[in-house]
């Protein structure tokens, strides 16, 4: 069996023949093909077969590796895959995750359900874990944040230090640093366990713990809790409310599923889709989310063409202009899309904003009018060679210059704008930038044309 173990989750065969194991209830095939396999493996085979299947692997399974298991599900396979435990199975794998990961699974059963659970979990820690965080919303520090980590007195020894981090330790699967409390659990400071270890039995950890540590509040939006990890390169922050007393904490793997969300609404937005959807959702779902920026952009391309036939008298004197209309369009919204996809990633990261508007916007000016002069040298030359008119090409290597100008502008200003008025900055990036600049440049190209060209 163990040849199959690097590739089954990928493996047609493996998981014909897990069915059949579970079809004949052969326990010893479950157990000896999952031994050693990492709970993120096993989760990605079950979210490839049936929910009977996976019911039958993880109550195999002991309760620790089958909540690892659950953790790591597809939102979606997970959803349908809870229908079919019972409470008191439920309240059992979540007795072995961490709060903020128990709370997670909980928000997504029923009402009814939900309250079924949490009365049957027999740690009473546990449970009151659960309540407190329920009461944030999912999307800021207090929602994140789990209840599980080490805390010291700063009038505690080493001695009581070390008890009690076997004591807390129980409960918390990743230990990074102890957190430093008064009396009235108000957070000092943090202290790392090497200090800890190297230290004298009678040493106090007043006399060793730094003050000097990053937290977050309860209230704090988790793109901002994201991007303090980031910033000061943190792999856990405590959370603390608005007395300052430790609450909670918050790991790196949490804010990773954070960025990586934000990553994928991001890059919908900028494809120009307006819902969270993914490729197995519903034909339904996928034209919804897709048709408001396309019925936008079919809006765009008539004011295109009604600016076209704003100028049909030029076009009808020199056909030859309509042959570079799609080359004007392409670059405006190209640069465009360039311009806004760097102003995009650098909002991400607050300190690339030190600069004033005005230098922000006076050096993408000089950036494009480099970029339009060189790409108007070169169109010049091109449409020169190709249709000997010289008027022709000062026509497009001129708008070519406007329009990269133009488009850088709008490029630039537009998600900077949208950021401060609190909507998503990526929106600036898709079809919005490009059904805009595609309208100017017609515009620019045709009324240059109209100014140079002899009637």
């Amino acid at each position: 069996m163990s040849e199959l173990k690097p590739t089954f989750e990928l493996s047609k065969e493996f998981r014909e023949l897990l069915e059949q194991a579970v079809e004949r209830e052969d326990t010893g095939f479950v157990k000896e093909t999952m031994a050693g396999v990492n709970s993120a493996d096993i989760s990605a085979l079950l979210d490839e077969v049936g929910s009977e299947v996976a019911k039958y692997v993880i109550d195999v399974l002991n309760d620790e590796v089958g909540a690892e298991i659950i953790e790591d599900l597809e939102d979606d396979t997970r959803n349908k895959f809870l229908e079919m435990f019972e409470s008191g199975e439920l309240a059992n794998y979540l007795s072995e995750m961490e709060s903020d990961d128990a709370v997670d699974i909980i928000n997504e059963l029923p009402v009814r359900k939900r309250e079924e659970v949490i009365s049957q979990i027999e740690d009473a820690e546990m449970a009151a874990h659960i309540l407190e965080l329920m009461r944030y919303d999912e999307d800021c520090a207090g929602g994140l944040m789990a209840k599980e980590m080490i805390v010291a007195n700063v009038n505690w020894t080493i001695l009581q230090t070390i008890d009690e981090i076997r004591r807390q330790g129980e409960n918390v699967e990743k230990i990074y640093s102890i957190y430093v409390v008064d009396d009235r659990y108000k957070l000092l400071g943090k202290v790392s366990v090497k200090k800890i270890i190297l230290a004298n039995d009678n040493t106090h950890i007043k006399d060793i713990y730094d003050k000097d540590i990053e937290s977050v509040e309860t209230y704090m939006d988790e793109e901002d809790v994201a991007d303090v990890m980031q910033k000061y390169d943190l792999v856990a922050v405590p959370v603390v409310n608005l007395q300052g007393k430790l609450v909670g904490r918050i790991t790196i793997d949490d804010v990773v599923d954070v960025i990586t969300e934000q990553a994928e609404e991001d890059m919908q937005l900028m494809s120009g889709i307006a819902a969270d959807v993914e490729e197995d959702d519903s034909i339904w779902a996928l034209s919804k989310a897709r048709l408001p920026w396309l019925l936008i952009g079919l809006v765009g391309g008539t004011l295109g063409a009604w600016a076209i036939g704003f100028f049909e008298g030029d076009l009808d004197r020199n056909a030859s202009l309509a042959f570079f209309i799609p080359l004007v369009m392409a670059t405006g919204g190209n640069v465009g899309i360039q311009s806004s996809t760097l102003v995009v990633q650098s909002l991400a990261n607050k300190s690339a904003f030190d600069d004033s508007f005005g230098k922000r916007v006076a050096k993408m000016l000089l950036v494009a009018l480099l970029t339009g002069i060189v790409l108007a040298l070169i169109s010049f030359l091109i449409v020169y060679l190709w249709k000997g008119d010289e008027s022709l090409g000062q026509v497009v290597g001129i708008s070519l210059i406007g329009v990269v100008m133009l488009s850088s502008f709008m490029g630039t200003t537009t998600p900077i704008v949208l950021d401060k008025f609190g909507i998503n900055p990526a929106l600036a990036s898709g079809p919005f930038i490009t059904t805009t600049n595609d309208i100017l440049g017609i515009i620019v190209y045709l009324a240059m044309a109209n100014l140079l060209l002899p009637h």
